[in-house]
């Protein structure tokens, strides 16, 4: 005797999208482990902490992070240094399709 209101079977949406979580790099492990270093183009994190190097992505999460890392020196917008202008993206790789996929 089966449950009320469940249905017997996996539905082809739901069965896609475990084909899809499975297949696709969400960039956590090794594969994404360069992107979030930010040794190819900055990572994800846009600007670097000049005390303590640590990355953030925008100016507000930094002064967060100075606010409370660092409280008696001033926070100094000027100081801060821009990840993504100092790093030059590779143009001769692969750029991935929809969700990080290759595929076309």
């Amino acid at each position: 005797m089966t449950g009320k209101a469940k249905p017997k079977k996996h539905t082809a949406k739901e069965i896609a999208a475990k084909v899809d979580a499975a297949t696709t790099n969400r960039g956590g492990g090794k594969a994404g482990l360069a992107d979030r270093s930010g040794v190819e183009k900055g990572g994800h994190a846009k600007f670097e902490c000049p005390h303590c190097k640590i990355t953030a992505p925008d100016v507000k999460t930094m002064q967060i992070h100075h606010e409370s890392k660092h409280p008696k020196i001033p926070f100094e917008e000027s100081k801060l240094s821009n990840l993504h202008a100092t790093h030059v993206a590779d143009s001769s790789k692969p750029r991935p399709g929809v969700r990080g996929s290759l595929k076309k």
